[in-house]
């Protein structure tokens, strides 16, 4: 199992002169842990860019530099080894490219002075390999937020966190850090109510089980501390009770995440890798 991965990411000096800040060297670090944490390898591709402008060049779009037939010639030169690469090893899980590069961008890339839609110029030479990019591929930790206090519940619960964790998420479960007995004392319930919250600090994305006439109270807090922390949240509403006539759940809830109606559709919602 492995990825192909934009060289940069392993080697932040291959970048343009003064575009690496410490956010991006962050991300950098995230992927390279995820991929420890599910044991992928990360196989780097060649860089177009610095072999054709050197190190330390100035940064440029892709019409400002690269738009020459010796680029488009060292494109497809390149082109062939990693095609060699595949052939070896089989098909990679995904690319990870960054945003923005005129060579290695996945959504958006430089090609003139500002930023237009689409791959850089090569992983374009790539369409049929899934690609994410690495902010995206570095946010991996969950806090699967649902109530949790019937058998049922509970089982479901350990539904989603397998299926999140085949995907390469890794997934707090709160159900597993002692919130599970009707006896707590109060210094037990400030424990586990601590462990949460930095649970919820601590990760990159909550998924929220918000079925039922009304979503479930500790589920809606959780939901609504992560969005004032600026986390992601999807919420999976697979209830087909409207909660208005518009809303699929609580309005404030469905303004601030997004909400899917099958725990099939979560992978993709939440960018997995392997869809």
């Amino acid at each position: 199992m492995y990825v192909l991965v934009a060289p940069c990411i392993l080697d932040p000096g291959r970048r343009a002169r003064g575009i690496t800040t410490e956010e991006d060297l962050e991300y950098f670090r995230r992927a390279g842990e995820r991929c420890r944490r599910f044991g992928i390898e990360m196989v780097p591709l060649p860089c177009p860019e610095s072999i054709y402008l050197g190190p330390g060049r100035p940064p440029a779009s892709y019409l400002e530099r690269l738009n020459t037939p010796e680029f488009a010639a060292l494109l497809d030169d390149l082109e062939a080894q990693v095609r060699a690469v595949i052939r070896e090893r089989g098909d990679p899980l995904c690319i990870i490219g960054v945003d923005s590069s005129p060579a290695c961008g996945v959504n958006t890339t430089h090609y003139a002075a500002e930023k237009q839609p689409g791959r850089g110029a090569f992983l374009a030479r790539f369409p049929e390999i899934r690609a994410r990019d690495v902010k995206t591929f570095a946010r991996y930790r969950i806090y699967l937020a649902a109530p949790l206090f019937t058998e049922a519940e509970q089982a479901y619960n350990r539904v989603l966190h397998d299926l999140l964790s085949r995907h390469l998420f890794e997934v707090y479960l709160p159900q597993e850090i002692g919130d599970n007995s009707r006896c707590r004392h109060d210094g037990e319930h400030r424990r586990i109510f601590e462990r949460h919250v930095q649970a919820l600090r601590d990760a990159d994305i909550v998924v929220a089980v918000a079925d039922g006439a009304d979503a479930d109270s500790g589920t809606s807090w959780e939901m609504g501390y992560a969005y004032a922390l600026g986390k992601t949240v999807v919420a999976l509403r697979t209830d087909f009770r409207m909660a208005g006539r518009r809303e699929c759940v609580n309005l404030m809830l469905e303004e601030s995440s997004l909400v899917v109606t099958k725990k099939e559709d979560l992978p993709a919602a939440l960018a997995s890798p392997l869809v």
